[in-house]
């Protein structure tokens, strides 16, 4: 398997985290619709709020977000693992 350079990993890394960045805004503006004051610290404890506890739209985003930092993470294993 070809190395990747470190400048290929950091554009990869850097679109990964825009990925992840949008996915967490993304992820506030839906609880926002159902808790108008919601912060992002409440997003990390949904089951706090029967509203989003109980919203499939919420819970959906939710996953996205949790499908999309398991890439992140995954990718920086792989990373240290090739280096």
């Amino acid at each position: 398997m070809k190395k990747l350079t470190n400048e290929l990993w950091e554009i990869i890394e850097k679109a990964v985290n825009e990925i992840t960045d949008h996915q967490r805004k993304e992820l506030l503006r839906c609880g926002r619709r159902l808790i108008p004051n919601l912060t992002t610290e409440d997003i990390l404890q949904p089951n706090d709020y029967i509203e989003l506890e109980n919203n499939p739209h919420f819970r959906f985003e939710e996953g996205v977000l949790a499908g999309v930092q398991t890439l992140q993470m995954a990718l920086l294993a792989l990373r240290q693992d090739l280096d």
